[in-house]
């Protein structure tokens, strides 16, 4: 299950090192940009501990927070930290622990090593004595001897220097709690040394999760990872991983790291001399500014070359710069010859503008004209197509109507005969004075023309609301095509707007066609004055089909 873990987890890393390295490349140029913010901050980190080494805090508080101060300053400025270390060692012998006296010299010790103090360095490990001290002190007590072999053997390297890295590597290890983060970055460290670079890998993958992001437990790994992609000639990974230790060790304003100096060698590799120059300068100034000697013996010889490179670089440009600048004269002059030759070109041509504009100007008040005309046109011959299609359909339902009522009247005639020949006068008297007949032809004419309308306008009812405010909206009773209401203004849509002859049609009296016209405006969602003109143009693009 381990195994399978572990695999699932490779992969992720290495899909996500084939993703596009661009983002990690501009996150890593706006980190060495915003160095001055973490800069800012790590100093009000070290202010505020050191407000809180007030009058009347006792010895011990002193030496506590002297120590949260010396992790600050120990991969920030070396000289910082010294001070406080010698301070601390003070207040240990006044508070006479042996335990913290033994404490700070391992601290001074390891201090001494990085700044280059070799001798008092060797000489402060060699005053401990290694059998009274804890666990957890001998673990410090070992990285810090091991440590001091790697910082002298970049000024004098001997294979016995190796040799002694590896025994205090090892003796750390055995007294490390192997669960720690510490005990498996070493171990790593172990293996990558050992050219044990698979192993190494599948113990430093994992730790990606584990170690927080922006720390140096996280820088360590991406570093060590790097080495290892490095050394198995797989450029961009090696690069992924040294451009997230560099951001780790920038964005914690540490001073004292690598991996810049690892990316600019290769950026000047491949030959980007611009941002080699501008990572080897970032790295010489942080190693200058914390006083990491053997960082700054490391960088001093690789940023000469880099430095000729870029100087030598910057001496063909100012050549180019040269050569650009005769050119652009050049192209200046002849510019200035054709700008006057053009100038003469353009009062020609602008005389003919001159005619051309006038003659565009009549021109354009023509085509307004025509264009006015032919909208004029257009709505004239859609008017007379509108009402060209009314009225065939119209005369071909009136037709039908027609003979509809002469078959009506005829049966009518038919029965009234029958009945005069039967001597049925009763039944002739009761079927004359009846209103009936005359009610029924009524509603079948209203049914006739509410469905005619219809079908010529279906959308009549659903546009008629449109114009209406929501509330007062007309709703049709189930059955029902069209009310009252709605058959005055089918009417008006029709072209009948005399209230006189639409009253004669409804058999309603002048006045209530009067009253309804009048409801109708004073219901409008539009203008009074223009709602009966939108109901005549209800349905003017629409063909209706007649079922």
């Amino acid at each position: 299950m381990k195994k399978l873990l572990l695999l699932f987890v490779v992969c992720g890393c290495l899909a996500f090192a084939n993703g596009p390295s661009d983002s990690i490349f501009i996150r890593l140029n706006t980190t060495i940009n915003n160095k001055p913010v973490f800069f800012k901050k790590k100093q009000e980190r070290i202010e505020n501990l050191k407000s809180l080494n007030s009058v009347g805090s006792t010895l011990m508080q002193l030496y506590l927070n002297n120590n949260n101060l010396i992790n600050e300053y120990q991969k920030f400025k070396l000289d910082s930290a010294i001070t406080y270390v010698k301070w601390n060692l003070v207040i240990a012998s006044q508070l006479n622990k042996i335990e913290l006296i033994d404490e700070s010299k391992l601290q001074l010790a390891a201090l001494y090593s990085s700044s280059g103090r070799y001798r008092e360095s060797e000489s402060m490990l060699k005053s401990i004595e290694k059998k009274r001290l804890s666990k957890p002190m001998l673990a410090d007590y070992y990285e810090a001897n091991f440590r001091f072999y790697e910082h002298y053997a970049t000024n004098s390297f001997d294979v016995t220097y190796i040799k002694e890295i590896a025994k205090y590597r090892d003796s750390l290890l055995s007294v490390l709690d192997t669960s720690s983060l510490r005990y498996k970055i070493n171990l790593a460290q172990q293996n990558v040394n050992s050219s044990q670079l698979k192993t190494a890998e599948r113990e430093l993958v994992p730790l990606l999760k584990i170690a927080k992001p922006n720390t140096p437990d996280f820088a360590m790994v991406t570093y060590l990872l790097g080495v290892i992609y490095s050394r198995s000639d797989m450029p961009d990974l090696e690069k992924k991983y040294f451009m997230l230790s560099a951001m780790a060790d920038l964005e914690s304003a540490v001073k004292d790291h690598a991996s810049t100096q690892r990316l600019a060698l290769i950026y000047f590799k491949e030959g980007n001399i611009d941002e080699a120059y501008k990572l080897m300068k970032s790295a010489i100034e942080d190693a200058i500014f914390c006083n990491v000697q053997f960082r700054t013996t490391q960088l001093s010889s690789f940023y000469t070359i880099i430095n000729t490179a870029y100087q030598e670089k910057e001496a063909k440009r100012k050549s180019q710069l040269q050569l650009y600048l005769v050119t652009i004269s050049l192209l200046a002059i002849f510019l200035v010859m054709a700008v006057f030759y053009v100038y003469k070109q353009m009062r020609k041509v602008s005389k003919i503008k001159e005619e051309l504009f006038g003659t565009n100007e009549k021109l354009a008040v023509l085509n307004k004209q025509i264009t006015k005309t032919n909208e004029q046109l257009n709505s004239s011959n859609t008017d007379l197509s509108e009402s060209n299609r009314v009225k065939e359909e119209y005369i071909a339902h009136f037709f039908d109507l027609c003979s509809t009522y002469i078959n009506k009247l005829e049966s009518y005639r038919k029965e009234l005969n029958k009945k005069v020949s039967e001597k049925r006068f009763d039944e002739l008297s009761k079927l004359l004075k009846s209103t009936s007949i005359v009610d029924n032809e009524v509603e079948e004419l209203y049914r006739n023309f509410d469905h005619i309308f219809l079908n010529l306008y279906p959308t009549f009812v659903k546009d008629f609301n449109a114009l209406l405010i929501p509330d007062e909206q007309i709703e049709i009773k189930p059955g029902d095509l069209l009310n009252t209401e709605l058959r005055i203004f089918a009417l008006i849509r029709l072209g009948i707007t005399d209230s006189v002859k639409i009253a004669a049609f409804l058999r309603y009296s002048l006045s209530t066609i009067y009253n309804y016209r009048t409801k109708a405006r004073n219901k409008a969602a539009v203008s009074r004055d223009d709602f009966e003109k939108l109901v005549i143009r209800i349905g003017s693009e629409t063909t209706a089909v007649i079922r």
